[in-house]
């Protein structure tokens, strides 16, 4: 029975060791020497001030950057620590309020805009911090940023039209937007606008 005991720990120790120690350690090199930006978060500085991460979505409250998706990942959402989905389910009269209120709020801050108003811009992803939104749903908000810069809708529309990723290996997900990359891109095309970007 002892020497059965004393098997099982060694067992435990080497299990622990290869895969707690040495397969992490392995795996964090191998990134770090191949994908080293990727490894580190994709993090996105401007003027080198980290602004955010092409992997986490951030809000964006300003009329002349482009929202995302709501978020549900912590008490004031886009909490990369508490990533997750609000757990509501179709029935729950929480979610339907929130959603009303959601879409009744873009109305208003989107008058030029056409309805409905696109489904992913008033549900929350699953984890919460989904960085992109689809084409449609950014070209949608396009007269509203516009009109905030005092530019031509034509030039937004170019502007989102240029950050459109297509599908992975040409047939995964669908077409996207990074949101993060796209307002980016607005300021340097258009000047920064009066509200700093978030830092997080």
């Amino acid at each position: 029975m002892r020497s059965e005991l004393v098997i099982a720990l060694r067992m435990v120790v080497v299990t622990l060791v290869l895969t707690g120690v040495i397969y992490p350690l392995a795996v964090v090199a191998f990134a770090q020497l191949l994908f080293p930006r990727q490894a580190d978060g994709s993090m996105v500085a401007v003027g080198g001030r980290v602004v955010g991460s092409e992997l986490i979505g951030q809000e964006f409250a300003s009329p002349g950057y482009f929202h995302g998706r709501p978020s549900a990942a912590g008490p004031g959402g886009y909490d990369s620590r508490a990533s997750g989905g609000s757990n509501l389910g179709p029935t729950s009269a929480r979610l339907r309020d929130r959603v009303a209120a959601e879409a009744a709020r873009l109305r208003r801050e989107n008058a030029s805009a056409p309805d409905p108003v696109p489904g992913e811009l008033v549900a929350a992803s699953a984890s919460g911090l989904d960085p992109h939104l689809s084409p449609d749903a950014a070209l949608w908000q396009a007269p509203r940023v516009a009109a905030a810069r005092g530019v031509a809708l034509a030039a937004v529309q170019a502007a989102v039209a240029a950050h459109v990723d297509g599908r992975s290996f040409g047939f995964l997900g669908e077409p996207r937007v990074n949101v993060l990359l796209l307002n980016l891109d607005l300021d340097r095309r258009f000047g920064r606008r009066e509200t700093a970007l978030p830092s997080r």
